[in-house]
Parts: structure tokens; sequence; C-alpha cells
């Protein structure tokens, strides 16, 4: 089995918990941004915008590189792979457990139609 890392997936979904994170992760999938870009579209401040992106940056779903004095940001090589990863494989123990039940199922209406006749 898959060993998975709680503090890194902890500090993942923490950060994708937030709508604005999450919006932020769907700009830079379109393009890179600055930080004053992203607090334009969010309508925020420059240092709520900076928070966010810090804690996107510490997840490792964004990744920052300054020049002069624009920050501009985009998206990490790797950040949602391990938190997907436990994601599907939670999935498949849920689809074992439901086509588990679908058995049971069936084999008591079939139990009921042999009953019933």
């Amino acid at each position: 089995m898959v060993q998975f890392s709680t503090s890194h997936l902890d500090v993942c979904f923490a950060a994708l918990s937030d709508a604005t994170r999450r919006g932020v992760l769907e700009e830079l999938g379109s393009s890179d941004a600055s930080i004053t870009e992203l607090a334009q579209k969010f309508q925020m401040t420059l240092t709520g915008m900076k928070k966010h992106v810090g804690v996107l940056e510490q997840a490792g779903l964004v990744t920052t590189e300054k020049a002069g004095r624009v920050r501009t940001c985009r998206l990490g090589p790797s950040g949602l792979e391990e938190g997907a990863a436990w994601i599907e494989a939670r999935r498949q123990i849920w689809n074992a457990r439901f086509d588990a039940l679908d058995g049971v199922v069936e084999a008591l209406k079939r139990e009921e139609e042999v009953d019933g006749q």
C-alpha cells in the first residue's frame, strides 16, 4: 500500500479549503500572473493576496519568482499529485464497498424471488 505524508496532505488540503486559493489555482492554470494581477482579479489587498500565495507556496501548489519589484506566480510542478493519489485510493476503497453491497442486495433480491414463488 502507498504511504502518504500526513503532514503534506494536511497542508495541501488546508490550502485547498479556501475558495480564493482554489480560484488562484484556476487562474494560474491559464497563465502565470503577478501577485498584483491576482489581487486585482480577486479584489483584495496585496497583503491579503501575498498571504494566500504564501499558503499555496508552502503546500507546493504554487511557485513564485521575483524579478525586480514583481513577484510572478505559477503552478507548482507536482503539488496536487499526492493529494490526488490519496483521494483516488479512498475512491477505490469506496467503490469496492459499494460493489460488495450491490452483491448483497442482488443476492437478497434473488432470495426474495425464490421465497415468493
